[in-house]
């Protein structure tokens, strides 16, 4: 027991919680968007359940890939079409491509849907709103995909699995504790929420390159590059700033039209 508290264990705990931290943000930002989309009176409890339920799956999901790191490196198949598309397959990178998919097509359905609605109320997804089961289903769902990409991560800075659980389970109360919170602003800056599913439609690309790299993926020739991470926050963290400056841009000239129509 004295040997998991060495300095070497200590410091790998805290780059692990860092990393859980960083990689969480993009799966806090899909739990309150989409819990938006449960009934209002449901909203908190579908993320609280959502987060709890997916925490617990990811504990376990990351003892089984302990125990079969080796299998899930092994490629499924290969393809080798020549000038067109070649690569091979394994678990992780199946995963890492049709998270992105899956990402990428809800972010695009979901924006098209606000921009389809005639009115903009406090709960638009009211008549076509889905129910909290279906709800906590996908954030449990998309909380594992997302698992992958810090799993794995976190794998390649230790394999002492109480490290490992201890990062998860902290980073989940993280979540609990501020996903309330990040929903509610999304809630009272509605333009965030658009900001929040073209993130999403990023993150989308991004498990798409992971996965691609990881293949050896090539297309027509070129071969498939993931996006940095820095490059990623860095980007992100540019969005969201032009986007507040913006906004409070917008609001210094309504208050200035405001006055003009008053004098």
């Amino acid at each position: 027991m004295d040997e998991l508290f060495t300095l070497a264990n200590l410091g790998n705990l805290g780059v692990l919680i860092f990393l859980q931290a960083v990689l969480g943000f993009d799966n806090l930002l899909y739990i309150s968007i989409e819990s938006r989309r449960a009934p209002l009176e449901s909203q908190a409890k579908v993320r609280k359940w959502g987060i709890l339920i997916a925490v617990g799956l990811r504990i376990v999901l990351l003892f089984i890939m302990i125990l079969l790191i080796d299998a899930l490196q092994a490629p499924f198949f290969t393809l080798n079409w020549v000038g067109v598309i070649e690569g091979s397959f394994n678990f992780s990178v199946i995963v890492f491509l049709f998270g992105g998919v899956f990402i990428m097509y809800t972010a695009v359905k979901e924006i098209s849907h606000l921009l389809a609605i005639e009115e903009i109320g406090e709960n638009p997804d009211k008549k076509n709103g889905k129910s909290a089961l279906h709800v906590v289903m996908l954030i449990v769902f998309m909380n594992l995909i997302f698992s992958f990409d810090s799993v794995l991560s976190a794998l390649a800075i230790t394999d002492v699995f109480i490290l490992l659980a201890t990062a998860i389970v902290l980073s989940g109360i993280a979540m609990l504790l501020l996903a309330d919170t990040v929903a509610e602003f999304i809630k009272k800056n509605r333009t965030y929420e658009i900001l929040g599913l073209f993130v999403l439609l990023i993150v989308g690309i991004v498990l798409l390159g992971e996965g691609g790299y990881e293949g050896g993926l090539t297309l027509f020739g070129f071969a498939v590059q993931p996006l940095e991470k820095s490059t990623f926050y860095f980007s992100i963290a540019v969005l969201f700033i032009v986007q507040a400056i913006q906004s409070r841009f917008q609001k210094k000239l309504a208050l200035q039209r405001q006055r003009q129509t008053g004098g």
